[in-house]
């Protein structure tokens, strides 16, 4: 049996992927950001492609042998037309809702996932505005996702967002939404799950709600339950890379070693034998020699990097009070690594290699991998080939699909 979802605020698609993988099908990813379309719309190739025998045909676009184009060109046009780049909101609300209807060909779904953009929630965002995003309208995003309950009447529905969720209003947003999805007819409950219990190697706590239609006899598990850590460390995360310098990389390149047990087991490195987008920003001289400082100093000491404790020629930042640990090395020894954000995409200060002989920041696939994200997933932009910015961005804000994927099968559970 396929149990067909819509994917609202999708992103660059790390939740749907999970839902995919644990036998999903999807009708519509609804999405504002071009660059998330087009990321989107190309993993629906992959999947086209895949399910058509004609996975040769993806490894050319990867290796740049067919430009984005061609790729699309290749692909029906009702599969690319699953993506829909509008912003949710009563404006764009008619031609989403046709989009989506020519998709179903009145079947039913089974499932609403996704979360309204996070910076209306999180602590980050409202510390940055001058008000505390009072009167932001993305506060308000989750009245338009009742209003979408209120249409497909899916039998749940899986909504993602920051630990500050809980907090954001005196917890007035979170009461609000209970109260609005049950006079659409849904009881929810609120999850508070960390990534690295779900096999991620990585440090990121997110609130996962699960909402269910009242009428059915429902026992929803208690995720927080879930204990999935494993042995390894973020090192296996980087242990077939080839070595790079600041500013160098490929589109593609070969892999320096083959796979290790995470990898493979975590469906990481999945059997493509090409490695794409392992590219490194170009750094100042100044940044490389705070970088050697920072690896240095975990290496020897297994200590952070105290920004006020670097020579005073390195020193250019005027706040000296606050944001002491603005260099960090990504550790290879620890079980998972600190969280990646979407401030990845400004600089990579945050994200430091741990091999001092690369001496750079991480790259968009050790950022990808770090969220759990296969090697065969390429992130787009707007103009086609390799957009580094739109990529580290759309990593930072994704859902790590192996978390969504722990969860979709839970939610399969109960749905069959």
């Amino acid at each position: 049996m396929s149990l067909k979802y819509i994917d609202l605020f999708a992103g660059a698609g790390g939740l749907s992927e999970g839902f995919i993988r644990a036998g999903f099908k999807p009708v519509a990813h609804v999405e504002m950001d071009k660059a998330a379309c087009y990321t989107l719309q190309t993993r629906v190739a992959y999947h086209y492609l895949k399910s058509e025998n004609r996975f040769s045909e993806y490894v050319s676009y990867l290796k740049g042998e067919i430009s984005r184009k061609e790729l699309y060109s290749r692909i029906p046009a009702e599969f690319l037309g699953s993506v829909i780049n509008l912003p949710v909101g009563a404006e764009n609300n008619p031609a989403i809702h046709k989009a989506i209807e020519k998709q179903l060909k009145d079947e039913e779904v089974d499932l609403i996932i996704g979360g309204p953009p996070c910076q209306a929630y999180s602590l980050a965002g409202r510390a940055r505005s001058k008000n505390g995003m009072k009167g932001d309208k993305r506060n308000y995003l989750y009245v338009q996702y009742g209003k979408y309950l209120e249409r497909y009447k899916p039998k749940m529905f899986v909504f993602e967002n920051v630990l500050g969720l809980l907090s954001a209003g005196k917890g007035v947003y979170l009461e609000n939404m209970r109260k609005l999805f049950l006079k659409k007819g849904y009881d929810m409950k609120v999850f508070r799950l960390e990534a690295n219990d779900f096999g991620v190697l990585q440090n990121r706590k997110r609130i996962i709600i699960i909402g269910w239609k009242s009428e059915l006899d429902i026992e929803v598990p208690d995720l927080e339950m879930v204990k999935m850590a494993t042995a390894h460390t973020v090192q296996s995360l980087f242990n077939d890379l080839p070595k790079i310098q600041a500013g160098e990389g490929s589109r593609y390149l070969n892999y320096s070693s083959k796979t290790n047990e995470y990898l493979s087991g975590k469906a990481i490195r999945n059997g493509i034998d090409i490695l794409t987008q392992h590219i490194a920003r170009p750094h100042t001289d100044q940044d490389k020699e705070i970088y050697r400082i920072a690896v240095q100093k975990w290496n020897t000491e297994k200590a952070r990097l105290n920004y006020n404790d670097l020579p005073e020629k390195l020193k250019t930042h005027q706040n000296r009070s606050s944001f002491f640990d603005r260099f960090k090395v990504v550790a290879p020894n620890e079980p998972f690594s600190q969280t990646v954000v979407a401030h990845i995409a400004k600089d990579g200060h945050y994200y430091i290699h741990p091999d001092i002989e690369q001496n750079r920041s991480i790259t968009i696939r050790e950022a990808a991998r770090l969220q759990s994200f296969p090697d065969d997933y390429f992130f787009e932009g707007v103009k086609d080939g390799i957009n580094r910015t739109p990529a580290f961005k759309q990593i930072g804000n994704a859902v790590p699909p192996l978390m969504a994927y722990e969860i979709a099968n839970k939610v399969r559970e109960i749905l069959l």
